[in-house]
């Protein structure tokens, strides 16, 4: 029941994304324990939401972003009547941001499941990420019940490191 109630509520999430953002959204993609299959019932939906034409500053994009969660409110309370106690949590960037790059994709290239994503934006993204990682012989590695990666096992002094 628990799987499937985050699944009802990832749905959810995706038709409201695609409602509001219409052809400017062009990635949304799960992270974190609802994404490995992991979640607990107070587990929130981590998500990367990708768009075009957005406004300047998290917070603006933020008050933008409540517009679909009044959209779900009914199934979040629905969800919580069953027990289950979640919130999304957003991270909501432009393409280039993206591009730019962020320690958060890291675990992506492992762990991510890629709810949509126009002309492959996201998916070829991380497809590059996970070439370089084995370029670099990268490794994560687990540390007191989470993990932590190294980038360049034979790094010596003055080497560089890019992504």
């Amino acid at each position: 029941m628990l799987h499937a109630s985050y699944e009802h509520l990832m749905q959810r999430l995706l038709r409201e994304c695609e409602a509001y953002y219409q052809a400017r959204l062009v990635s949304l993609v799960l992270y974190g324990s609802v994404a490995r299959g992991t979640m607990r019932f107070d587990s929130d939906i981590d998500v990367l939401l990708i768009a075009d034409a957005l406004p300047v500053g998290r917070r603006a994009r933020l008050l933008e972003f409540e517009r679909i969660e009044t959209q779900l409110q009914r199934d979040f309370e629905a969800a919580r009547r069953c027990g289950i106690h979640a919130e999304v949590s957003p991270l909501i960037l432009s393409r280039p941001e993206v591009e730019h790059g962020s320690p958060l994709f890291l675990d992506m290239t492992l762990e991510a499941r890629i709810l949509y994503d126009r002309e492959q934006f996201f998916a070829a993204y991380l497809d590059g990420l996970r070439a370089r990682l084995r370029q670099l012989g990268a490794q994560r590695r687990r540390l007191r019940g989470g993990y932590y990666w190294l980038l360049k096992p034979d790094y010596r002094p003055g080497d560089r490191i890019e992504l």
